[in-house]
């Protein structure tokens, strides 16, 4: 099929406005621009004009200078190699998605009592499966029975935590039937520093079991009790396979580092230049954690940092780009903060007015987050958005080792456990509790590479392919883009691909 003449479409288009296009409009001056924008700003531009008006490449090239049009998606030439030989072509896709769903409510101060009553119960379930010969109250309100000295254990959701003027920590315990005050003292032994630093770590919302001694109506304690993750074998397989993670691409933004995206997508279909196309050849699965666009109107003063300012478009580029991906390979696809959905979470998946176009039979786009099982590895991918909230209230949890605050999501068994950190969608049931223990925890939204391991779950934080926007220059945050994170769960290996050097 003969390619279209953009000049010929753009003068078709100009005509019916009464406007010609000048002889030095040529081809050279329209590539990248999208044709339907640029015909809105002509029109706009002369539509006081009397009689016929004369769009030249001066006025052509000022406007997309001014608005920057990069953009209709430009087709990027991959082309399979003819001695590359995919292992994972031939092995059949093994996969079940398990969605967050949103239930709907009114909003009401009820629903989000069931809400919190429902993380409550299920995290409470969590925290005695740990401990099953630990003497556990059956509420706050029945410490009331027990006499001053006696040791008990109560669960209880974190309400306030303050310092005393004895350099205490006093927190706040709360559950259906009352409030227990219980202090930690900072003390001098190894075994109460140890005890006063894993309190620090506790945030507002936190369900935890607190073991301690009580004198009149307070609690001392002695030991806190995290919901956690148990210790598991890392999970194995037969199939010679490989699962690669990515997310915060952020296409439409004058950052997206679209070449080495470019590469990355060439490197899948076997243009290796020195990468290793065994490995590549491998990929069976991609997993991408979100903020696949920059969104519009996302942030203040964010028109400034577009490369694409239509919604619209930048998403018509993005599934430009999934469409090149080997067809054998199946890619699920979630939103982020960035995407055009609803903020709270769990989000539901990008929806079909930006995708219709664009049938991709091996794309499943999914909501945040959302549990894939491919080959009997359990992933669990979160876009990462409360991880703002925790590197803010934990001590030690930094935007350097993105692993760290993830390490502590694991632990509370909770994808937001901070209430109010990130909006959340108040149901009867808290969609963000993580139930089931994944073999592989994937986010992004940090843009910093992470890999790691914690109780046998492998942590991984897929960074970005956007460089660093201003915002980051002023909060300090130093990306690490263009990097592919590849795991074979058969030997347990991960391997990181770096597309941000010559390839």
């Amino acid at each position: 099929m003969p390619e279209k003449d953009p000049v010929k479409e753009l003068s078709t288009a100009l005509s019916q406005a009464r406007i010609l296009l000048a002889a030095d409009v040529d081809a050279s001056v329209l590539k990248g621009l999208d044709l339907n924008t640029l015909v809105t700003e002509l029109v706009e531009l002369h539509k006081n004009d009397a009689g016929i008006s004369i769009a030249n490449k001066e006025q052509i090239l000022a406007i997309a200078e001014e608005t920057k049009l990069e953009k209709s998606p430009r087709p990027v030439e991959v082309l399979r190699q003819s001695g590359f030989s995919a292992a994972a072509a031939d092995i059949d896709s093994d996969y079940h998605i398990n969605q967050r769903g949103i239930e709907t409510t009114g909003g009401t101060a009820n629903d989000f009592v069931d809400y919190f009553r429902n993380r409550f119960d299920r995290l409470r379930e969590a925290v005695v499966g740990r401990r099953v010969n630990l003497f556990l109250l059956p509420s706050i309100d029945s410490t009331r029975s027990y006499t001053s000295g006696r040791e008990v254990a109560v669960v209880g959701m974190v309400s306030t935590k303050s310092n005393s003027k004895a350099g205490n920590l006093k927190i706040v315990l709360e559950d259906e039937t009352g409030e227990l005050i219980v202090v930690v003292s900072n003390g001098t032994s190894k075994t109460s520093q140890e005890l006063f630093e894993t309190a620090k770590r506790l945030v507002e919302d936190d369900v935890v079991a607190i073991k301690g001694k009580l004198v009149g109506r307070l609690l001392i304690a002695n030991e806190i009790i995290w919901p956690d993750v148990p210790i598991k074998e890392p999970k194995t397989i037969e199939d010679d396979i490989a699962i690669a993670f990515m997310s915060d691409i952020h296409v439409g933004s004058k950052q997206f580092m679209e070449k080495n995206f470019s590469k990355m997508l060439k490197w899948l279909n076997g243009e290796a230049q020195g990468k290793s196309d065994d490995l590549a050849g491998k990929i069976k699965y991609i997993i991408i954690a979100g903020d696949v666009a920059d969104g519009v109107g996302v942030y203040p003063d964010q028109e400034y940092e577009l490369a694409i300012p239509d919604i619209y478009l930048q998403y018509r580029q993005l599934f430009s780009f999934m469409e090149l991906i080997p067809d054998y390979i199946d890619i699920f696809m979630m939103p982020g903060n960035h995407d055009a959905v609803g903020r709270a979470e769990p989000q539901q998946p990008i929806g079909e007015e930006l995708s219709k176009d664009f049938k991709i039979d091996n794309l499943h786009i999914v909501s945040n987050p959302c549990y894939i099982t491919v080959h009997g590895v359990e992933v669990l991918a979160y876009h990462g958005t409360s991880l703002d909230s925790i590197i803010r209230a934990v001590p030690g949890t930094n935007y350097s080792s993105p692993e760290k605050a993830m390490i502590e999501l694991l632990k509370r068994r909770h994808l937001s456990p901070i209430y109010g950190g990130n909006v959340i969608v108040p149901s009867k049931t808290d969609q963000l509790v993580i139930d089931k223990i994944p073999d592989v925890l994937h986010m992004g939204h940090i843009h910093k590479n992470a890999i790691a391991e914690y109780h046998g779950v492998k942590i991984v934080n897929s960074g970005t392919w956007q460089g660093m926007t201003k915002l980051q220059q002023r909060m300090g945050h130093n990306p690490t883009p263009c990097r592919l994170p590849v795991y074979e769960p058969k030997t347990g290996n991960f391997s990181t691909i770096n597309f941000d050097t010559g390839m």
